[in-house]
């Protein structure tokens, strides 16, 4: 397959033009203007950090130079910088606008080079009704109108919740934001002051100005020879006042019959419906000069859009009209016009996109696509389909997607601004993508979800891309196992390669869960991301809005980060809600806004290798507590030096030659138990374990060597303080994966403390990439249950050393609950139970909120004296004193309780450690339970340690 990441090289690309405070100056005097609002009460305009174009050679080449409203001469109001989700500033580049409110306000941008045609991003205020409001705004050089601007607010304003209605009586306002452009009609010269000025206020009471983008749009394209004109030739409209569906129909239609480029002319034509392509060529006369528009005035879920035909049971399960079936279509060429919509409501199940169907070995190429719901939603299975060198402004849902079997396929160099949903997105529902790119994009301020995200997926690429930002629900790139049919062999797997990506301002504020995403973030909340290699190199992460990197919803390995710089951070260098295994070489981190650089609630389930090189990021002791307000505007005012693509593959490192093979290894299981997750058996930490689930044998444990290695015995342990227990278990071994022989038949292994817990088994001698165990009983737990799963190979014939292990004789001195089994009768988000036994009191369990009563058990494995038990909170300050009403129970049996110490309020003080030890009557229990029935502090039962001690 071709590799079309590798574009033509790239010119030095425009970047956008500041206005220093000497010069703004002098242009007011100059002007001689009583200048309100840029006074000592403004933030100063580098707050807003960088621009996404001020970063050489990454992000999209464009034809247009780009000013920031605030940063010229104006004399309205400023507002911003704001991040907050609902707030008219949060959604504008750089979270800085100008408000214009009464009559002769303007905003005056000066042409740094030749321009004759602006695109401007603007806000009107929504009506009462929620239709929107129409009115304009005049357009002026060096103080001479050259016209008024028609402007609206009637593609923007959605309230309520996803998917969103037009409702202003509902919460949540947001999509604040609409583009306009118009042509000049002429050329002005650099140095030219081009004026939005308000003329009235009877349509609007107010305009706000966001930035301009100035370009030199030249004349139509002329018309080739030997094309087939939809207007000459085949009667379409070009004023737009009639429908000119069936007309484009029939001249694609010839153009694929008779093998001939089907042109569109200098013109507005209205569809009605879409125009459906196979094996053409529909080319315009620029995306200035040839516009598609339309929607159908009483169908309003048709509309204009150039499609290719669906693929019978492929993503689109909707209705399939006779003339869209049978697809992909292939060979299309879609270039140098512009589909603009008319796109007012989201409506997920209408197919109003721009661009849509399945195309296979397709280009679009230069095209402008703007309010519509998606950019291109392409719906699978295709193949080596490209978007180049377009745009895509103002969409009510995602920029592009690639659903549903979307192979070898690219957006590159493309821009993309205002999208309601995901800008750049690949969806493997049900069947794989595989080898997609997303390449040289440059993205700006996507006001639902991520700018760059692949929901599963092998093999993919996103690189040399700018982002710039995020406002709620989303970051800047998001690896994932999420949304349905992402599981399985459509998940997240083989090389996911994240490089020489620049990040700006990215990351939010989630509504529902309100806390913060991380501007780089990662869920498996399908199934576990194992067996991928995710490579994140090269990348620049600046004024992150909360934490610059984020692990949630399930369990992940296989993540590295080499070469990459985190400059300002609203929260966190690291969130972590989810257990993951993750290398770190030189990551730099500076400006991270919290004294405490991670967030980690899951204790050791978070496991980090350090490289060379790292610095800023890392403490030995993270923070679990209360979500702190984030700071921004710590990011850098200049942007830092980028690093270009490779010429050459980079080098590979050989696997280990000896000791554990199995060490840092991609592991699999069958199934596992809370965050007792297949790799914690690989993560080199004999006190963390895999747990298969309960009463459900068999249950297999599959690790990848990455090669065929020599193999001839295997290590397994449990952790050093369990009691003796006999698992039942076999040996195999694979060198594809697939075909898997018995090297040691199933036998009973006993694994006693008195030995360490440790299993060694010897193999007969052969090559296997693929080791796996599999577990058919436990006479200790109703499960498989691995520590470490060590591989070795032809080496020695003795185990590894282990460390000394405990004295047998029980009962165990200090805190018998520590690392054992316990269960609790709810827990929110990541706040597991298993956060109260793992020695770690900055990680703690909460029960579900506003729902008491709630509990937490604790199984010491068998009946043990106990006398005392010990309850801790995180000792942070920021934990402020609260009282917990709560009573313990005890058990021998699990099933019938009795009451240790009645329901009373144990008052949890930081000034006292958040520690509160409770006496109970001796007696000997193998359970114990806290039940919990008040909080002062939060509606929920919270711990961080639960402690069982015998005196």
């Amino acid at each position: 397959m071709p590799e079309h990441a590798t574009a033509v090289p790239h010119p030095p690309r425009r970047v956008r033009t500041r206005a220093g405070a000497a010069a703004l100056a002098a242009a007011l005097v100059a002007a001689s203007l009583t200048v309100v609002t840029l006074t000592s009460t403004a933030t100063p305009a580098h707050a807003a950090g960088l621009s996404p174009f001020d970063i050489p050679g990454r992000g999209a080449t464009v034809p247009f130079v780009e000013h920031e409203a605030e940063e010229v001469a104006h004399n309205g109001t400023k507002i911003g910088p704001d991040r907050r989700y609902g707030t008219l500033p949060s959604e504008a580049s750089g979270r800085e606008a100008v408000t214009l409110d009464a009559v002769g306000e303007y905003v005056e941008f000066t042409l740094t080079a030749p321009a004759d045609a602006v695109t401007f991003r603007y806000s009107l205020p929504d009506n009462a009704a929620g239709t929107g409001r129409d009115a304009s705004i005049d357009l002026r050089a060096n103080g001479t109108l050259v016209k008024a601007v028609p402007v609206t607010s009637r593609y923007g304003w959605y309230y309520g919740g996803y998917p969103f209605n037009n409702n202003p009586g509902d919460t949540n306002p947001h999509h604040f934001y609409d583009e306009t452009r118009t042509l000049f009609g002429t050329t002005y010269p650099a140095g030219t002051k081009i004026r939005l000025q308000v003329s009235s206020t009877a349509q609007s009471p107010t305009f706000t100005i966001d930035l301009a983008d100035f370009e030199l749009v030249g004349a139509p394209i002329a018309k080739p020879a030997g094309v087939l004109d939809v207007v000459t030739d085949f009667g379409a409209d070009p004023t737009g006042a009639t429908d000119s569906t069936a007309k484009f129909q029939a001249a694609v239609d010839a153009g694929r019959a008779q093998g001939r480029t089907v042109w569109i002319p200098t013109g507005t034509f209205t569809l009605w419906d879409h125009v459906v392509v196979d094996g053409v060529t529909l080319r315009g006369a620029g995306p200035w000069h040839s516009v598609l528009g339309g929607r159908h005035p009483t169908d309003r879920k048709r509309a204009a859009g150039i499609y290719g035909k669906y693929v019978p049971g492929g993503g689109y399960s909707g209705e399939i009209r006779p003339h869209e079936a049978g697809g992909p279509s292939r060979n299309v060429t879609l270039r140098d016009f512009a589909i603009i919509g008319d796109i007012r409501e989201r409506v997920d199940e209408d197919q109003v996109n721009a661009i849509g169907g399945a195309m296979t070995n397709s280009v679009v190429d230069n095209v402008w696509m703007q309010h519509t719901k998606v950019g291109a939603w392409m719906d699978g299975p295709m193949d080596n389909f490209t978007i180049r060198n377009s745009r895509i402004l103002d969409q009510t849902a995602d920029g592009v997607n690639f659903h549903w079997g979307v192979t070898n396929s690219t957006v590159t160099n493309t821009f993309v601004r205002n999208t309601g949903d995901d800008a750049l997105a690949m969806w493997a529902q049900t069947v794989p993508n595989v080898g997609n790119s997303f390449t040289f994009n440059t993205i700006g301020v996507t006001i639902l979800a991520n700018h760059l995200v692949t929901y599963g997926g092998r093999d993919i690429r996103i690189t040399d891309n700018v982002t710039a930002d995020s406002v709620t629900n989303g970051g800047g790139i998001h690896v994932a196992n999420r949304y349905p049919g992402v599981q399985g062999p459509t998940a997240v797997s083989g090389t996911i390669t994240v490089a020489r990506n620049t990040l700006i301002r990215n990351g939010n504020s989630d509504y529902n869960w309100r806390f913060g995403v991380g501007a780089i973030w990662f869920s498996a909340l399908n199934e576990p991301i194992q067996g991928a290699a995710i490579n994140v190199t090269d990348t620049d992460i600046l004024d992150s809005s909360y934490a610059a990197l984020h692990w949630i919803e399930g369990a992940t390995s296989g993540i590295s980060f080499t070469n990459v710089r985190i400059d300002g951070a609203g929260t966190y260098a690291l969130q972590v809600q989810a257990p993951s295994q993750v290398s770190f070489t030189n990551v730099r981190a500076t400006g991270i806004a919290q004294a405490n650089p991670i967030h980690n609630c899951v204790g050791s389930g978070f496991q980090i290798t350090q490289g060379a090189g790292n610095s800023g990021w890392y403490t030995a002791n993270p923070y679990c507590g209360p979500w702190p307000e984030p700071q921004w505007g710590g990011g850098p005012t200049s942007p830092p030096p980028t690093s270009p693509p490779p010429t050459t593959p980079p080098p590979t490192t050989p696997p280990p030659t000896g000791g554990n093979l199995a060490l840092g290894r991609p592991v699999v299981a069958s199934s596992a138990t809370q965050n007792y997750a297949a790799t914690n058996a690989v993560d080199g930490n004999a006190a963390s374990y895999w747990e298969s689930a309960n009463n459900a044998f068999p249950q297999s444990l599959t690790v990848d060597l990455g090669a065929a290695r020599s193999v001839d015995r295997v290590v397994l342990k449990l952790p050093a303080g369990w009691e003796r227990r006999t698992q039942t278990l076999s040996v195999l071994g694979s060198t594809d994966g697939s075909s898997f022989a018995t090297v040691k038949a199933s036998a009973g292994y006993l694994f006693d403390p008195a030995g360490g817990n440790t299993v060694s088994i010897p193999l007969p001698a052969g090559d296997r990439r693929f080791v796996r165990v599999t577990v058919t009983g436990n006479t200790g737990w109703p499960a498989g249950q691995v520590a470490e799963f060590e591989v070795y190979g032809g080496t020695t014939t003795t185990p590894p050393p282990t460390t000394t292990p405990p004295p047998t004789t029980p009962p165990p001195s200090g805190n018998l609950a520590a690392g054992r089994p316990v269960t609790a009768t709810s827990h929110a988000d990541v706040y597991v139970a298993t956060n109260a036994v793992d020695g770690n009191a900055g990680t703690y369990w909460e029960s579900a909120n506003n729902a008491f009563p709630q509990s937490l058990t604790v199984d010491l494995g068998t009946a043990r004296p106990v006398s005392r038990v010990v309850l801790k909170l995180p000792p942070s300050s920021a934990w402020q004193t609260r009282t917990q009403t709560l009573a313990v129970l005890g058990s021998t049996d699990g099933t019938t309780w009795t009451t240790l110490k009645p329901s009373a309020g144990h008052t949890f003080d930081p000034a006292g450690g958040n520690t509160v030890s409770i006496a109970l009557p001796a007696g000997d229990r193998r359970f114990v339970r806290l039940t919990f029935t008040g909080n002062t502090g939060w509606p929920a039962g919270q711990l961080s340690e639960f402690e069982v001690h015998a005196t």
